[in-house]
């Protein structure tokens, strides 16, 4: 039986690497050298399938014997898109909207294997409430977690008893990467633990 092929996770994010290893596969890390396609009235469902295909193509292209998966995670309300915060001030105003309020969390996954032509595309969403906040409550927030490099201005598994009220789904789809889907993919895509 030949053996598996090399895992390589397409992305920067500590957090998609953490969970990725709880799946207990061995993988590698390449950062896609991609500008990922972010518009506030793009179709969540449609802009993080886009780019986390854009991840695994280029990684794929520059390592085609490698299994390469890429993702890409949003969050989603009042039919806008609330990518990264460009700063602090951004963050507030992302978390102000949520304030006790219900999102929607999309995360987009696909496979490539450039030498065999392997396309797997997946995706996942859940649904967060939101506490009730005020300007004090989310000044306190934004002072212990560093938000700006999550989509929406807020990290789920961190100071969660300070803004998240419940949520609904897949709770390591809100960290970034849905660990049942990636592996039911994975699998799909012939990799074996």
């Amino acid at each position: 039986m030949p053996a598996d092929p090399r895992l390589i996770l397409a992305s920067a994010s500590p957090r998609r690497r953490e969970l990725l290893a709880r799946l207990g596969y061995p993988f590698e890390v390449v950062v896609a050298g991609v500008t990922e396609f972010e518009d506030s009235d793009a179709d969540p469902r449609h802009m993080v399938a886009h780019n986390a295909a854009l991840k695994a193509e280029w990684v794929s292209a520059r390592h085609p014997d490698a299994l390469v998966l890429g993702a890409d995670t949003t969050v989603f309300i009042d039919n806008l898109v609330l990518n990264k915060p460009r700063d602090l001030a951004e963050a507030h105003g992302m978390l102000m909207r949520l304030s006790g309020r219900t999102h929607t969390v999309f995360t987009g996954l696909s496979v490539r294997r450039a030498d065999t032509g392997l396309r797997r595309d997946g995706g996942e969403s859940s649904e967060v409430t939101f506490k009730s906040l005020d300007q004090a409550g989310i000044e306190n927030y934004l002072s212990k977690v560093e938000t700006l490099d999550k989509a929406g201005g807020y990290s789920v598994q961190d100071q969660t008893d300070l803004i998240i009220a419940g949520y609904r789904g897949s709770f390591t789809n809100i960290m970034g990467l849905p660990l049942e889907a990636t592996k039911q993919i994975l699998t799909d895509c012939g990799l074996s633990l």
